[in-house]
Formats: C-alpha cells, sequence, structure tokens
C-alpha cells in the first residue's frame, strides 16, 4: 500500500512540476477514490503536502528563470491568510458535500482556465509582462490576487492554480512561463496555512502527508525541468486538462 502509495504520488509530480501546478485537489481525487481516505483527511494531508512539492518545483523554476520574486511573495502572503481562515470554516462542511464541492470547484477551475487560454492566445510573453506597468495599485491588486486563491485553497482543499494563474496573468500581467513558475512559489505559503488550519482541526495524518510529499516531491523537481521545453500550446493544454481530470476521478 505504501509503495503504490508513493509511487503513484512521483508518477503525479512529474505532472505537477511541468504544469506548474501545486496539485493537492488532484491528490485528493486519488487518496479519496483510488486509496479510500476520509474527504477531509484528504484535504488537509494533500495541501500540506504542497508545501513540500511546490517548494522542490518552485526551486527549479527558479533556475529556469520562471518566477517573478516580488510578487510571488505578496500574492503568497495574502493567500496564506486567506487559506487559514479558509481551513476553519470547511470544518462545518460534511464529507459528502465537501467532496462535490471540491469536484465542481475543479471542473470549473479548468473551464476558467481554458477561457483565460482562448483570451490570452494572441498576446505575447513580451506583451504580458509590459502590462505590468500599466497596472494601478498593483501591490493591492496582488494582495486581492492572493486572499481570494488563499480562502479558495483553505475551503476545498484545493491549490486553486488556476484561479492563482489566471490572476497572475490577467490581473498582474505575468507571462504564461512566469505564471506556471511564481505559481509553485504562491502555493507554497498558501499550504502552509491550510495545512495549519486543517491540523488544528485534526484532519492532518503525519504519515500520510510523508508518504505523499516524497513522492510528489521528486515527481515535481524532475518535471518543472521540462516547463521550458516544450511548445506553449501543450502547457496550456496541461494546465487546463489537469483540475478536469480531478473532478472527473472524484466524481465517478
Amino acid at each position: 500500500m505504501v509503495i503504490e502509495l508513493v509511487v503513484t504520488m512521483a508518477t503525479v509530480g512529474l505532472l505537477l512540476g511541468f504544469v506548474g501546478a501545486g496539485g493537492s485537489g488532484f491528490i485528493i481525487s486519488l487518496l479519496t477514490v483510488v486509496f479510500g481516505y476520509p474527504i477531509h483527511t484528504s484535504l488537509g494531508t494533500a495541501l500540506a503536502a504542497m508545501i513540500f512539492s511546490s517548494l522542490a518545483g518552485a526551486v527549479s523554476h527558479y533556475r529556469e528563470g520562471n518566477i517573478a520574486l516580488g510578487t510571488g511573495a505578496v500574492v503568497g502572503g495574502a493567500g496564506m491568510l486567506g487559506a487559514w481562515l479558509g481551513s476553519l470554516g470547511s470544518n462545518g462542511i460534511s464529507g459528502e458535500e465537501l467532496k462535490w464541492m471540491t469536484a465542481g470547484m475543479l471542473l470549473l477551475s479548468g473551464l476558467a482556465m481554458w477561457l483565460r487560454m482562448w483570451l490570452v492566445a494572441r498576446r505575447q510573453d513580451r506583451e504580458a509582462s509590459a502590462t505590468r506597468s500599466r497596472i494601478p495599485s498593483y501591490w493591492a491588486a496582488a494582495c486581492l490576487v492572493g486572499l481570494v486563491t488563499g480562502v479558495l485553497s483553505g475551503i476545498f482543499g484545493i491549490g486553486a492554480t488556476p484561479f492563482i494563474q489566471i490572476g497572475l496573468m490577467a490581473v498582474l500581467g505575468l507571462s504564461i512561463r512566469q505564471a506556471a513558475g511564481t505559481t509553485m512559489m504562491v502555493i507554497i505559503p498558501i499550504a502552509i496555512g491550510g495545512g495549519a488550519g486543517y491540523y488544528q482541526l485534526g484532519h492532518l495524518d503525519v504519515r500520510l502527508l510523508l508518504e505523499v510529499a516524497g513522492g510528489v516531491m521528486l515527481g515535481s523537481y524532475i518535471g518543472a525541468k521540462f516547463t521550458r521545453r516544450v511548445r506553449t500550446v501543450v502547457l496550456q493544454t496541461a494546465m487546463v486538462l489537469l483540475p478536469m481530470v480531478g473532478a472527473a476521478i472524484l466524481m465517478l
């Protein structure tokens, strides 16, 4: 059981590192449906595991030049607070309701990412980066993006990767490659805040956390190496499909 879980998580980590995703929603689906853990335990464990997997992926993305450090720090700080508040609020939702709500949120995130990719398809990376200098109240907007995505992460146990990436691109003007790398950085404080909240509620399985984190960290670090080596359309497609596959697993 342990070996199967670690190998599965390492495989998942390859995809998450490549896409620039924390991927806790996808991991929740596997833990709940494939391995049979209660939904609240899966939420807390998967979100906390993103601390380690996103750290490994963020280091790799930083070395590849994909991270906007200042933006990531502000968004992540606000996201930590939002995730902690959201995780405390999730305790009042029943397991069955939370499972369907999480699945719906994953599906919605995939659709939202598809819409964003369609809108950004005609925009070049250099134009996206230049947009940042024209945004008024840039840092206030960064805090808002972090707070909203953090609350979503805390309530549903997901990393809210598509919403973070949409915020980074649409609101803050980052390119798609910068959004992929910076998202990995942002998820670290979000996972810390959300994980702390679930730990307070008793929904964090430490042994399971170590097994999940070990497998995902290895795969995530390797997967991040491929982000700059593939065509943009491939990266966009992977960003859209990942949360939708997680939603399908959780619902079916």
